[in-house]
């Protein structure tokens, strides 16, 4: 007995669809109630953040990159958890930490920026030391919050949690003098300097066309009357320029008014003859 084996080619399975992975980006975006810089660091966005406070991704007007940690709102406002800043950033090397401000800001939240970091050039080195500089910020918030202390005994009770923890808003900020942008491109510097130019010479325009509506004015009130100790009173009329070809200017006149009688005489003088002073004689 033959038997017929039918063999069925097996097709190979369709491979999946390659969907683009998401890529994760560097930093997020800054929000409004984020400081736009700390001391001499330009914030660029946002690396991380927890109850205890933010990093920031910044750098300076030398191009220095660093990593920004700045406490939040609630732990700026605790005097231990400031304490436990000051000691985390002692801890650190001192050629990484390349700024900061003074502890004795107590109405400010403390900041550090740790680095160096340079400049991504696709190379591994530049990778790592961003990636140093953010574990670095990382542990000084950490030590803020305390949440990698190892545990001593079995947890009983209530779960500890800082009284501050719900006020996660950046902490407050100082910026002065006003931060002034230092990334403008020659066509911006252009652009500014033909703003001023233009804006100077509108204002020199407007104070010659003053001066000329205005030279020719008179004076809106008289000159005043300026009495004298003999009770006379001198009036000096100066008189104002004709237009060209009019004549001449007349003289300047000064008038110079007699005393006023204090009273009325009702006789005549004896020897004078006349008509009678009395207003009754005349009906």
């Amino acid at each position: 007995m033959t038997a017929t084996e039918s063999q069925t080619e097996v097709q190979p399975a369709d491979p999946p669809e390659e969907r683009p992975a998401l890529e994760i980006p560097e930093a997020l975006p800054l929000q409004p109630e984020d400081p736009p810089r700390v001391g001499e660091f330009w914030l660029r966005g946002r690396l991380g953040a927890n109850a205890a406070g933010y990093l920031y991704t910044a750098s300076d007007e030398a191009g220095r990159n660093v990593v920004v940690a700045m406490m939040t709102e609630g732990s700026a406002d605790d005097a231990a958890a400031r304490d436990r800043f000051v000691y985390a950033v002692d801890d650190l090397p001192e050629e990484a930490v390349l700024g900061h401000n003074d502890g004795d800001d107590d109405d400010l939240a403390l900041w550090v920026a740790v680095g160096p970091i340079r400049e991504d050039d696709g190379s591994s080195a530049a990778s790592d030391e961003r990636l140093i500089a953010e574990r670095r910020g990382e542990e000084i918030l950490s030590a803020v919050l305390m949440d990698r202390i190892p545990q001593i005994g079995k947890l009983r009770g209530p779960e500890f949690r800082h009284y501050w923890e719900s006020r996660r808003r950046p902490g407050l900020f100082r910026i002065w003098p006003l931060p002034w942008p230092n990334a403008l491109r020659p066509a911006s510097r252009w652009a500014l300097a033909f703003a001023l130019l233009t804006m100077a010479l509108i204002m020199a325009l407007a104070v010659f066309l003053a001066w000329l509506l205005f030279r020719h004015a008179q004076p809106l009130e008289p000159e005043p009357v300026i009495p004298t100790p003999t009770n006379t009173a001198t009036v000096t009329i100066t008189p104002t320029t004709p237009p060209p070809g009019t004549g001449s200017t007349s003289p300047s006149i000064s008038v110079s008014p007699s005393p006023v009688p204090t009273g009325i005489p009702t006789t005549l003088p004896s020897g004078s003859t006349g008509t009678a002073t009395n207003p009754g004689d005349k009906f």
